[in-house]
């Protein structure tokens, strides 16, 4: 955990997620916590993400995993609308039980043009996760 404070708040991280991300209000994901180079977050369990076999959605979990990314992200540079995401991997471990889904993410490498992170997805109340995420973004040059 790092003594640095994160360089954009919680309110104005989901602000910035529910205005320019309409796809995170609709998954219904909320930013949890957010500090310097991790962040929590939340999908609250909606049954219109349920894939056949009762399962959430592979869609829906990148989603969660890739806006706790840009989280992570912002926690470390500030508001930098412009970061995007240049690739973004998922390992499927288990089946997740319909509940709200739990994204725990953290940097991994920060540099001047990428940064590169990762995000343990977990069904809430199960120990064991039920994705591994691995991420980079790309940093626009700065003024």
């Amino acid at each position: 955990m790092s003594t640095e404070s994160a360089q954009i708040g919680l309110e104005e991280f989901q602000q910035l997620i529910d205005e320019a991300l309409p796809l995170c209000r609709l998954f219904g994901i909320r930013t949890e916590s957010i500090g310097y180079g991790e962040a929590t977050m939340k999908m609250h369990f909606n049954p219109d993400l349920i894939r056949p076999g009762g399962t959430v959605a592979g869609p829906a979990l990148m989603a969660i995993a890739d806006a706790t990314l840009y989280a992570v992200v912002l926690g470390m540079i500030g508001r930098v609308e412009l970061a995007v995401t240049t690739s973004l991997n998922i390992n499927f471990l288990r089946k997740p039980p319909q509940a709200d889904i739990i994204a725990e993410g953290r940097i991994l490498k920060l540099g001047q043009r990428l940064a590169v992170g990762e995000v343990m997805l977990f069904s809430e109340g199960v120990d064991e996760p039920v994705a591994h995420v691995t991420g980079t973004y790309s940093i626009p040059p700065r003024r």
